[in-house]
């Protein structure tokens, strides 16, 4: 790896209208230190820091502390006009690579990590944002055998145990990145398109690694002259028994450590399928179904991935108070996954405004973040804010707006997922409408929903009681959300509640406001009861809503 020393010398702060940064120069002669906190809970890999965290309780998070290099190395300056015969990867992927820059990241050499200065004061290069771009790119199959080669290594016990941290010892995932990449630059596409034959491949790239470990050699993919293995290495055995793999043994381990595995996850009758793979056909027919399987699962799990970016993007603007700048962060790095997940934020970051508003008043930060996430609308707002007297006008215009974005962001996940998931657009609109006093309308809302999915509906979204969505909710709700919290302050992760529970409760409200019969409560109340035993016990919130909700039944009832 190339490691680098940082000094301070300048502070760079980026300008929000056109991209570019200023800078401040510092004087020479600090050293930046590459120590970060280690918790409890944290596993160090290289330089990231492996957490696993209750608050996001669907990830664990890797957080690798790492300085911005905003033009692309000297030290890498050959990659981008190095010739290369097949054309991959092409021109526009290399401009874009080179236009995103590099990373200086806190870790040092493994020869170096005990001497007591450079140990705590070198960094990496790190060509993560490349590399990504470049896996991203490849083909399908390509892809596969990536996947296969880092599974065959991993559970051939090839890889460091991390346990002791020396990662520098033998092979890491890195290095079959590295192989990766090569092979796809250096082999003609007619190597990946015909005659195909997976097993084959892998067993040449397993022999071209075999190679390089007897050599002691692993050229780094962007840097020339760097060496990627010394003799430090344990490779005596390992070249050996890589370069004993053939398409025979292998084929043997794909099966019954590969694709055994993934039909592991898949529902029993898929797996017996696998009781009797002795005619290629029974193995394709096996394996068919594995696919087809997983075809049917994936959209679903697409689906739950959003819902946890969902979560985690709440807790981290809840946690951490936005400013223009970590806006603009946002913003872009979100359209860049998703355009869909910058929609929500938008409607996140004005909810965290409005909040912030009610308890500080208006203020030209605030009018910052409107202006980048709002963009021409925001300036809808300036007449408003001129005056103390209009910040609950300017309140009220944050939470339309961000309903109005969250109905948007509830129309493409209907559109997106609704045939894995019962989606209704309109919870958003029904509970901004219970706000505004519109219980006609709510009801009306409200009741389409109960109706379409208490007897039809499996699936259906979560709505999450962060602080920036308590402000749309019923006190009732808002005061159970409280009491749920004080008794398990760790049970954040629980207290939501679906789309088919909250309507229900605000159904009953708006029919007691409206002074519905007495016929009309005792529907109502069938449909708790009937809630109530689909109601998963593990959902802290949800259960207390309709047990509570069916009391305010009774007691009106009974009067």
């Amino acid at each position: 790896m190339m490691q680098v020393n940082q000094t301070l010398r300048y502070l760079l702060t980026q300008c929000t209208n056109n991209g570019k940064y200023n800078y401040t120069e510092y004087d020479h002669g600090h050293y930046c230190l590459n120590k970060v906190y280690e918790g409890d809970k944290t596993v160090i890999h290289g330089p990231a820091l492996c957490t696993n965290n209750r608050n996001t309780p669907y990830l664990s998070i890797d957080r690798v502390r790492c300085t911005r290099c905003l033009l692309w190395p000297p030290q890498a300056a050959a990659w981008p006009t190095r010739h290369r015969k097949y054309g991959w990867p092409d021109s526009a992927t290399v401009d874009r690579i080179v236009s995103n820059g590099c990373d200086v990241v806190g870790v040092a050499h493994h020869q170096c990590r005990q001497h007591e200065w450079m140990g705590k004061c070198q960094w990496r290069l790190s060509f993560s944002r490349a590399e990504i771009v470049l896996i991203n790119s490849l083909m399908a199959l390509q892809q596969v055998v990536y996947h296969l080669l880092r599974y065959f290594i991993k559970t051939e016990h090839f890889l460091t145990n991390y346990s002791d941290n020396s990662d520098a010892d033998t092979l890491n995932n890195y290095h079959i990145k590295i192989l990766m990449l090569w092979a796809c630059e250096l082999k003609p596409r007619s190597c990946w398109t015909d005659n195909l034959n997976l097993v084959r491949i892998c067993v040449e790239l397993l022999h071209t690694l075999s190679v390089w470990l007897t050599d002691t050699r692993c050229p780094h993919y962007f840097i020339n002259n760097c060496n990627l293995l010394d003799n430090s290495f344990n490779v005596k055995n390992m070249a050996h028994k890589l370069m004993s793999v053939n398409k025979e043994n292998l084929s043997t381990w794909v099966l019954k450590n590969y694709i055994v595995q993934c039909a592991l996850l898949c529902p029993v009758h898929i797996l017996r399928l696998f009781d009797d793979v002795s005619s290629s056909v029974k193995l394709q027919n096996a394996v068919s179904e594995i696919v087809q399987w997983r075809l049917n699962t994936s959209l679903y799990d697409l689906w739950l991935s959003f819902f946890r970016s969902d979560f985690i993007i709440t807790l981290a603007v809840s946690k951490c108070s936005l400013t223009v700048r970590s806006c603009v962060y946002w913003m872009n790095e979100l359209t860049k996954i998703d355009k869909r997940l910058s929609v929500y934020f938008s409607a996140v970051a004005l909810l965290h405004i409005a909040r912030k508003i009610s308890r500080n008043g208006f203020s030209d930060d605030n009018m910052g973040i409107l202006s980048t996430v709002l963009g021409n609308e925001c300036w809808n707002l300036l007449p408003l804010h001129n005056t103390e007297t209009n910040t609950s006008e300017v309140f009220e215009l944050l939470q339309k707006s961000a309903v109005k974005y969250l109905t948007i962001y509830r129309q493409l996940e209907a559109r997106d997922f609704g045939s894995v998931a019962t989606i209704f657009t309109t919870d958003f609109e029904a509970l901004y409408a219970y706000k505004r006093g519109d219980y006609q309308r709510r009801l009306q809302l409200s009741a389409q929903i109960v109706h379409n999915t208490l007897f039809y509906a499996v699936r259906m979204p979560d709505i999450l009681t962060f602080p920036e969505f308590i402000q749309l909710l019923d006190d009732d709700i808002v005061s159970l959300t409280a009491l749920t919290l004080i008794v398990d302050p760790e049970c954040r992760e629980d207290v939501c509640i679906s789309q088919l529970t909250l309507s229900l409760y605000l159904m009953t409200q708006c029919q007691l406001k409206l002074h519905h019969a007495v016929m009309s409560l005792a529907q109502t109340l069938h449909y708790i009861k009937v809630t109530q035993r689909r109601c998963p016990p593990a959902r802290t919130l949800e259960p207390l809503t309709l047990k509570f909700t069916e009391r305010k039944v009774f007691l009106t009832t009974w009067r």
